[in-house]
């Protein structure tokens, strides 16, 4: 069964964006509410779009399974089927031999930013960089599904500081 393990953090300062190679605006909707026993989402970046089913559990590791669909196909799903949205703009850096993918959300949940890092193992060690805050892969309001449903901007003040 295919496995992401990936672990996501706060960012504590934007000296990131001084290391960024690339970037990617992106939209995705999910198929289902939060609930249930998966995430079902499709994102549509660029000329592509994709169809991901992940565990809905929180934590490091989570079954994923990801394909790509024709950009019409996506395009409509997101235009018509989906129960929440988020769009974002993917940054990408790299660095001590990790991609580290920097989300900053736009829409409600504009002011929101999130790095994340896939891993091969869920003890794998990673240099933290300067610019990493602290560790949200425990807290399910970051995961870009409870997003969809449950936008940055509804959160409460403590809950938007991190508390």
């Amino acid at each position: 069964m295919p496995l992401e393990i990936e672990r996501k953090f706060l960012l504590a300062s934007a000296a990131w964006r001084g290391e960024v190679s690339r970037r990617q605006p992106m939209a995705q909707g999910y198929l289902v509410g939060v609930g249930g026993k998966s995430s079902i989402r499709v994102r549509v970046a660029g000329d592509e779009a994709r169809l991901n089913i992940k565990a809905a559990v929180i934590g490091a590791s989570r079954a994923e399974f990801d394909y790509g669909i024709p950009l019409d196909e996506g395009k409509t799903l997101l235009a018509t089927l989906t129960v929440g949205t988020v769009e974002k703009t993917r940054h990408f850096v790299e660095r001590d031999g990790l991609l580290w993918e920097i989300d900053e959300f736009h829409g409600h949940s504009e002011g929101l930013i999130v790095a994340e890092v896939e891993l091969r193992s869920e003890d794998q060690a990673i240099v933290r960089p300067d610019w990493l805050g602290a560790e949200v892969t425990e807290k399910a309001r970051y995961y870009n599904h409870a997003l969809s449903q449950r936008p940055f901007r509804d959160w409460s003040e403590a809950e938007q500081r991190g508390d």
